[in-house]
């Protein structure tokens, strides 16, 4: 089988690619030119160039393919720069979807997250759930995966929390921080992709991914400390009338770290019940607790 997989140079796309190409998979990979040298994988990837927001770029690009996996994504935009959660979400989905059409390409997996639905109340969300809804409505056979936070080694959310400990005595915390997470191992993201390729049974369906416990961000701040060696994580929790009107101010600086939307998906939690995908996949989610030493050996 020959998998075409978008975002093959992102964080899980580097994992997805790795597990593709153990599994015996024939995979080709969308990049756009000049960025080959960011695929974790060059060993029996083909690539062809080309952008999933600019759809002429894709002509060709699918065929001979079996399956799609399109996991290209964003987690803030950069409008001045043409990086919207529009342009990203969605108009990349529906220019895929109708390359995988128009190329005689039947089988589709798609990249969402956790949270997405109808009511979003982030702009994320609400374009997340637009891509959903342009997947529901091809005529593909599509399964569409919703993780919850996503973690593993070098993946952003790790580091900067390993750097932020490290580095400051004294870690802010937004709010309360008893609002929960339930972070989800990179490595099973990428397996319930490559499985779902010898599972039909799962066209239609909408999976949502998270690991087997939740945890309070003071806690997960707290894991990850003793992960680097830290006993103990000091921490000032700061309160949120002070803090909100802070990040709508600094948040169109592109080197301000947090945006309005991003603190409002954080003070929500990230939890899910795993149980269907568990149980299809034949998974035993790990929890955070558990994964998260192996992120720094």
């Amino acid at each position: 089988m020959k998998v075409f997989v978008t975002g093959g140079t992102g964080f899980v796309g580097s994992e997805v690619l790795r597990q593709l190409t153990a599994a015996g998979y024939t995979v080709r990979a969308l990049v756009r030119p000049g960025s080959e040298g960011k695929l974790a994988v060059r060993d029996g990837v083909e690539i062809r160039h080309g952008d999933a927001t600019e759809a002429a770029t894709l002509a060709g690009t699918l065929t001979g393919c079996d399956a799609v996996i399109h996991l290209v994504g964003i987690i803030r935009e950069f409008p001045a720069k043409g990086i919207t959660f529009e342009r990203l979400h969605v108009e990349a989905t529906r220019h895929v979807l109708a390359a995988a059409q128009a190329q005689g390409v039947k089988r589709y997996l798609h990249m969402s997250a956790n949270g997405t639905g109808p009511a979003g109340s982030t702009a994320y969300h609400r374009t997340k759930w637009a891509a959903e809804q342009a997947v529901r409505a091809s005529d593909r056979d599509w399964t569409i995966f919703r993780p919850s936070l996503i973690f593993g080694k070098g993946g952003e959310f790790v580091t900067m929390l390993a750097d932020l400990i490290r580095k400051a005595p004294i870690v802010p915390v937004f709010g309360d921080g008893r609002y929960r997470m339930q972070p989800v191992a990179v490595e099973q993201v990428a397996e319930s992709f490559v499985r779902a390729l010898a599972l039909p049974e799962t066209a239609g369906q909408t999976y949502h991914l998270g690991g087997a416990a939740s945890y309070s961000y003071d806690e997960i701040l707290d894991l990850t400390g003793t992960a680097i060696g830290c006993s103990h994580v000091a921490k000032a929790h700061q309160p949120l009338f002070m803090v909100k009107p802070l990040i709508r101010l600094m948040e169109h600086s592109a080197h301000f770290p947090l945006t309005s939307d991003q603190l409002e998906m954080l003070l929500q939690g990230n939890v899910c019940d795993t149980t269907a995908w568990a149980e299809m996949f034949g998974i035993t989610p790990v929890s955070y607790a558990e994964g998260i030493g192996s992120c720094f050996d």
